[in-house]
């Protein structure tokens, strides 16, 4: 059996591909196939099939652009109501490839159609060695219930109490779990940073195989849920169409510093990939910084939304064609264009730069106590919670597309998250929506704390 996990850092998304006797099976493919293509070539494999195991909410999948450039069929559970062609699959369907055999396990919770595949390496041993088990198990988490159209938060969670109890569960301890995202990924909240488990690890360490009830569970999966990003429904209906091949996408056109200028007048939204520390030394003025070098797609479309066709400004072509890729992952693809020559074309026009003032965490706590600075708190509930500064203000950066936070938009205040990422977007999303006095805090909440500076725990109000 030749088997390979492909883990996408970025969205913190894993994909798989199996096969035996040169027949290969593709399972959760991201919207760039090239590399499965490759890997394919390489190993003497032809890809006759690809899975879904749901309909993906984070990202856009390439199983239609997969199975067009080989020739595959895609499979997908049944309850997924997919319009594009495709097996429709339910609970004991079963696919033979050479000597593996794949087994279909309906396991709705994630999402009505959220299905599991067991796989069985026959050269090896009759019973089953490993599963993939998509966004309905997760190391040291399952997956949120708050993703369909059609269900409540508690029917779903209620699926999912059944679907791990009554199938996953059944499996050996010995049986290997690969899941479909880790830590960092939306779908879930509590996993870890491992790539694979197995069914007995998790049945002793995951939180949420531990609650005996399926009401205490549901109670458990359904309080305190992460923010759902705008996007996730949209992108899961992208997947039930099945998006176009990236080669379609057309090329991006140059925009001269005049025409954006005008542009950016005129309310159009100019997306800026580099560096947080470059961004702050000087960028276009109302420009959202959001920089390769994190999650960014994730981000991207949190922030700003599949609707969003911003004009790019990068340091480099290769910045522009990592950004570009990385933002049609999740559904961004008509771009407005990019800023021929970048920041340094922009200055030698003759205008103006912004800039974002940076504090250490030191020189935070000082100015704290020196004058009247107000702190804000980008990041998510859970953090908050684990511990924060005591006068900090919490508005989590998931909540900017909705409104910036009430503060004083003259006063001047600094804006921290955990390592200094999420807060560079927030300040350029603040400096562009007119806060005047803005300072990022360099390193964030651990610089912070490695300074061994006071630190709060306790729950906000509401909480």
């Amino acid at each position: 059996m030749y088997f390979e996990q492909f883990y996408l850092g970025c969205l913190a998304h894993a994909s798989y591909m199996l096969a035996s006797e040169g027949e290969g099976v593709v399972v959760d493919p991201q919207r760039d196939v090239e590399m499965y293509l490759t890997a394919a070539e390489q190993h003497g494999v032809t890809i006759r099939h690809v899975f879904e195991t749901h309909l993906h909410a984070d990202f856009v999948s390439g199983h239609r652009e997969l199975a067009a450039r080989t020739g595959a069929k895609i499979y997908i559970g049944a309850e997924a109501e997919a319009t594009f062609p495709h097996v429709p699959v339910h609970d004991g369907f079963e696919l033979t490839v050479g000597e593996l055999s794949l087994r279909v396990l309906a396991t709705p919770g994630h999402t009505p159609e959220s299905i599991c595949l067991v796989i069985t390496d026959h050269e090896k041993s009759g019973l089953p060695w490993g599963v993939l088990t998509g966004d309905t198990l997760f190391l040291g988490d399952v997956g949120r219930p708050d993703l369909s159209k059609k269900c409540t938060p508690p029917q779903l969670a209620g699926m999912l109490y059944d679907s791990l109890h009554d199938h996953l569960l059944k499996l050996a301890d010995d049986v290997l779990v690969y899941p479909a995202h880790g830590a960092g990924s939306l779908c879930g909240r509590n996993m870890r940073a491992e790539r694979s488990s197995t069914i007995g690890t998790e049945r002793l360490t995951n939180y949420a195989l531990q609650v005996k009830s399926k009401e205490e569970f549901v109670t458990q999966l359904t309080s305190h849920l992460q923010a759902r990003p705008e996007y996730f429904l949209q992108d899961a209906e992208i997947n039930r169409t099945g998006a176009a091949a990236l080669s379609d996408l057309p090329a991006l056109r140059a925009i001269e510093p005049a025409e954006l200028k005008i542009m950016l007048e005129n309310g159009e939204t100019a997306l800026d990939v580099r560096p947080g520390e470059e961004f702050a030394a000087g960028h276009v003025p109302g420009s959202v910084n959001i920089a390769l070098s994190g999650q960014f797609a994730t981000w991207a479309g949190t922030v700003l939304g599949l609707k969003a066709h911003p004009v790019l400004i990068a340091g480099s072509e290769q910045e522009l064609s990592e950004a570009r890729i990385r933002l049609a992952r999740v559904g961004i693809e008509e771009l407005d264009g990019h800023l021929s020559g970048g920041v340094a074309a922009w200055k030698e026009a003759g205008l103006s730069l912004s800039t974002i003032r940076q504090v250490t965490a030191t020189g935070l706590s000082e100015q704290i106590g020196m004058r009247h600075l107000q702190v804000l708190d980008v990041r998510r509930e859970p953090e908050w919670e684990a511990g924060h500064i005591e006068t900090a203000v919490w508005w989590p950066l998931d909540n900017f597309k909705v409104s910036p936070p009430e503060i004083d938009r003259d006063a001047p205040f600094a804006v921290h998250c955990k390592g200094g990422y999420r807060s560079m977007i927030a300040c350029s999303l603040l400096q562009r929506a007119g806060f005047h006095n803005v300072t990022n805090v360099v390193g964030g909440f651990d610089a912070w704390q490695q300074a061994k500076l006071p630190v709060v725990r306790e729950k906000p109000v509401g909480a």
